[in-house]
């Protein structure tokens, strides 16, 4: 088959995949309109577009190689969260507009509740069909890699476990004796370095991987000048495993390549995801438990005297100061540069204060910083400030938590690390988890990190 149509047949391939989201939750839809005997008219195709655009924005484009676990974790996960941020958008400009009342209840209802499953289904077909006519037209690239290490062999299991990837690795390069490599295979090692042009241009590799260290740059270079003579894409994979990294990613600045080490994982999209979360939670949360605030708060106030919200400078966003808002379950509000941590038993504690520290309910003002921007729903718990400068001096990496938005709750909260610590190692821990926090986000771990709190809040013997 000539090389421009096989090309043209995998390129249509996967931009129908990419719009396969869009696709399906215009489909189902119109589907169940016809389904329930509705007439589709100008109202419903409004409710489509609205939807198919909120899909391309959150619903991500999601696949899971063949990974059969991830399939049914982080792949379906991830199509399920985007599209509940897609539903709740959808009934806030209802709600907004207020033309939720011209839809069929039961035709929104089945949508919501039926349209991942469409996508999940899609998206599932669609890989089946690009991986099929991958192999039918034989458009798989040829690669091979030069180097072996931590990332090389990371990469190469990324390859081998991903057909869409259309990638077909032949082996490794490598100076060293197989048997200083570990389990790498005497088979997978096609020659030295210096037998890799030769091989290339025998063979028409197409793509070319460079992993050495960074510190061998100059033999990058020599083998770069030797691979000029061949018509391979050469890229070259940095031996990022030596650093502590947290959200890297590769970025230009008007051409020039910038590597990022170490970053918030809310830029561009994330950002927009997530504050528009924070936003509608909260909004819908404080809704909900107006009556029990109200509640508190006078709880509050003739329990003991003094204010009925405690307002204490904690460190925000990008380590700025900001004003977190608690009800006040302690006799005294201190907020100095000595603050003392409560304990167990706490003498300062008020005669319902340690009932509502007991179950987080002393938090609940704290949504209101979500809506002003200070806090976010989930992120590193917010430290005293006084706290904070103890510990940046004595944890490796303490600052780094105020990458993102300190949070009601967070991924050390829900990991145990709650109430007093007595000494340097439990707050240590708690940095630990807030790092992986930020390598690891997702929309769908924020969730999972809202629904374990809930727990903890019925019962958690550490709270106090």
């Amino acid at each position: 088959m000539d090389i421009g149509i096989r090309s043209l047949s995998v390129l249509l391939v996967k931009l129908t995949q990419f719009l396969a989201a869009p696709i399906a939750t215009a489909a189902s839809l119109f589907l169940l309109t016809t389904l329930y005997g509705i007439k589709i008219n100008e109202d419903y195709v409004s409710l489509a577009i609205t939807a198919v655009i909120l899909t391309m924005l959150f619903v991500r484009k999601a696949h899971p190689g063949n990974n059969r676990v991830r399939l049914f974790s982080g792949y379906v996960g991830t199509i399920i969260t985007g599209w509940m941020v897609v539903v709740g958008a959808i009934l806030l400009i209802g709600y907004a507009t207020k033309t939720s009342a011209v839809y069929s209840r039961l035709t929104l209802f089945t949508w919501f509740l039926l349209n991942p499953v469409a996508i999940v289904f899609l998206q599932w077909a669609l890989q089946e069909l690009l991986v099929h006519v991958m192999n039918l037209t034989n458009s798989r690239k040829k690669v091979v890699i030069g180097g072996i290490n931590d990332v090389s062999l990371q990469l190469a299991k990324n390859i081998k476990g991903d057909d869409q990837l259309g990638l077909q690795l032949l082996g490794f390069f490598e100076d060293r004796n197989p048997e200083r490599l570990g389990d790498i295979q005497k088979g997978e090692i096609l020659g030295s370095l210096a037998d890799m042009p030769a091989y290339v241009k025998a063979n028409r590799v197409e793509t070319i991987y460079i992993a050495l260290p960074i510190r061998h740059l100059e033999r990058t270079r020599v083998l770069m000048d030797q691979l000029q003579d061949t018509t391979a894409s050469i890229y070259f994979v940095p031996d990022i495993f030596v650093f502590d990294l947290i959200q890297s990613r590769i970025d230009d600045i008007h051409g020039v390549p910038v590597f990022a080490l170490c970053e918030t994982p809310f830029y561009g999209y994330n950002g927009i995801l997530k504050r528009l979360f924070d936003l509608v939670a909260s909004a819908a949360i404080l809704t909900i438990i107006s009556p029990l605030l109200l509640l508190i708060a006078a709880g509050v106030k003739l329990s003991s005297p003094g204010p009925v919200l405690f307002k204490q400078r904690r460190y925000g966003l990008a380590g700025e100061e900001i004003k977190v808002y608690k009800f006040r379950t302690m006799t005294v509000t201190e907020d100095g540069d000595d603050v003392r941590q409560a304990e167990a038993n706490d003498e300062r504690f008020t005669r319902i204060g340690a009932f509502l520290r007991k179950h987080s309910l002393d938090e609940l003002p704290q949504f209101f910083n979500v809506i002003k921007g200070d806090m976010s729903i989930v992120g590193p718990r917010p430290h005293a400030v006084a706290h904070n400068e103890l510990y940046r001096k004595l944890i490796k990496g303490y600052m780094m938590r105020h990458k993102v938005l300190p949070g009601i709750t967070g991924w050390a909260q829900v990991n145990g690390c709650r109430g007093e610590t007595k000494e340097v190692a439990q707050m240590e821990s708690r940095v630990r988890f807030d790092l992986e926090y930020l390598r690891k986000w997702s929309l769908a771990m924020d969730i999972k990190i809202i629904l374990r709190t809930l727990g903890l809040v019925v019962n958690d013997k550490e709270a106090h």
